[in-house]
């Protein structure tokens, strides 16, 4: 007798066992299943042995006609994929990492550029573009800085990043400039803020996903970048114009605001540095000039409105650039400055629009943090229009 009668001879009698009430009470049930588990399996697998046995011998003497197909002209299908971070698989997948921490997938991450920031992923192309666009559209001082995109870590001397064209004679060379070429070194400081997406993520559509992104970005390095320029100290982060000592003669203790205020600091001013240069002061400071009137009566201050209807303020001609990234006359302390003149193309902002977003949980409050990463730095490469105004020691508002 072959394997395959004996295990369905020994299910008979299982089979036989379960029907007598009385002999199915002495057995163990679970062990009886267990038996008939691994009886069931032998059994399948001796019965597929024999009938490929069959097959095969029927084969061999050719009782069973067997036949080739071929297929011609077959190509094989490649998927044609959109690649980069302007793609909308790329951007789709960038929304859904923002949103809910999903991966993006490494096929989407391979053409990405590596960079110093620890970023999730970068932000796509097209966002990116916008951003930027906004950047400059909406700040005070950023579409008035010298924008560059020199790699960091590198010393530049400052003659490339301005330089001075002269006048000759045919065939003669001109003079060496009088005035030392430094040299300035940017370093990588990162500029991470954070980023709020609080709208319903599952019906949240790409298009209105990457506005709200761009909004909140905008919103946060603005003011985070023209801070810097205005007064940051170097430390981490771009060392800012107010940081810098103006040269002799150029820095005005202010014991109270009157005309004679702005006499002085347009004749601290050098005259070849006049062209480009602008105040900088806060709302509450320049409201200040504007009751001022000169010995014929004429108002010291003006605000125009231009062609698009938002105001353009002067003093004395000069146009005045407002932002609260700088103490008001009232607020400011003690030898503190509360306004100043300066040329904007002479500080040089180098950053790198290489932008990345990462996500990560607070820990202390258990929140889903969203957070841009930028490559930033910015120096001031030439002093010479910088004209400080700082409140002298017991000054106080104009009486």
């Amino acid at each position: 007798m072959n394997r395959i009668e004996e295990i369905k001879q020994r299910k008979a009698e299982i089979n036989e066992i379960l029907n007598d009430e009385k002999r199915s009470q002495e057995v163990d049930l679970k062990e009886l299943e267990k038996e008939v588990r691994e009886l069931n399996g032998e059994l399948e697998e001796l019965e597929t042995r024999q009938r490929l046995l069959v097959e095969t011998k029927q084969i061999e003497s050719g009782e069973t006609q067997t036949r080739t197909i071929e297929t011609f002209n077959a190509q094989q299908q490649t998927e044609n994929r959109e690649l980069g971070t302007d793609s909308v698989e790329y951007r789709k997948a960038f929304m859904n990492y923002v949103l809910r921490g999903d991966k993006i997938p490494a096929e989407l991450r391979q053409d990405e550029v590596t960079y110093t920031t620890d970023v999730g992923s970068v932000i796509p192309e097209t966002v990116l573009s916008r951003i930027v666009e906004k950047l400059e559209a909406t700040g005070m001082i950023l579409p008035l800085v010298t924008r560059t995109a020199i790699r960091g870590g590198v010393t530049v001397p400052t003659s490339t990043v301005k330089p001075v064209a002269t006048w000759v004679a045919e065939g003669g060379g001109s003079d060496k400039q009088k005035k030392t070429t430094g040299q300035i070194t940017f370093a990588y400081h990162k500029l991470r803020c954070a980023v709020a997406v609080s709208l319903e993520v599952d019906t949240m559509a790409l298009a209105v996903f990457e506005s709200t992104l761009i909004n909140n970005v905008v919103e946060a390095m603005t003011k985070a970048l023209e801070q810097a320029i205005i007064s940051g100290d170097g430390v981490g982060k771009p060392t800012g114009i107010l940081a810098e000592t103006p040269e002799a003669g150029q820095s005005i203790d202010v014991s109270e605001i009157n005309y004679q205020t702005l006499i002085d600091a347009e004749s601290a001013l050098p005259l070849e540095y006049e062209t480009g240069a602008v105040w900088v002061m806060t709302k509450k400071t320049f409201m200040k000039f504007v009751g001022m009137v000169d010995n014929n009566g004429q108002p010291i201050a003006r605000v125009n409105y231009g062609i698009n209807g938002s105001p353009e303020r002067t003093l004395l001609g000069r146009n005045v650039v407002l932002c609260n990234y700088i103490d008001s006359f009232d607020t400011a302390a003690d030898g503190s400055p509360f306004a100043f003149l300066f040329n904007f193309s002479d500080y040089i902002l180098n950053t790198n629009y290489q932008m990345g977003v990462k996500r990560y949980e607070d820990n202390e409050t258990d929140d889903q943090v969203t957070k841009a990463v930028m490559i930033v730095d910015g120096k001031v490469v030439d002093k010479n229009s910088l004209v400080v105004l700082n409140k002298a020691a017991g000054g106080g508002v104009e009486g």
